[in-house]
């Protein structure tokens, strides 16, 4: 199965978009952040570099 990938004309934006995949192992639909998922009911995870966009880079941690 696929990943969800936004029309070529949808602007990205720069909050975390929720898409919706069916899971590789067992078919359920789940849903991710930026096209990365994780199966709650099988425990198929996707590769993180599968996302759509790079992850935010760390900031500094509260005290």
């Amino acid at each position: 199965m696929t990943n969800f990938v936004p029309a070529p004309s949808e602007a990205p934006t720069e909050h975390p978009e929720i898409t919706y995949v069916g899971c590789a192992r067992c078919g359920t639909q789940i849903a991710g952040l930026d096209g990365r998922y994780a199966c709650s009911g099988c425990g198929w995870v996707n590769e993180w570099t599968e996302g759509h966009r790079p992850l935010p880079a760390a900031g500094p941690t509260p005290a």
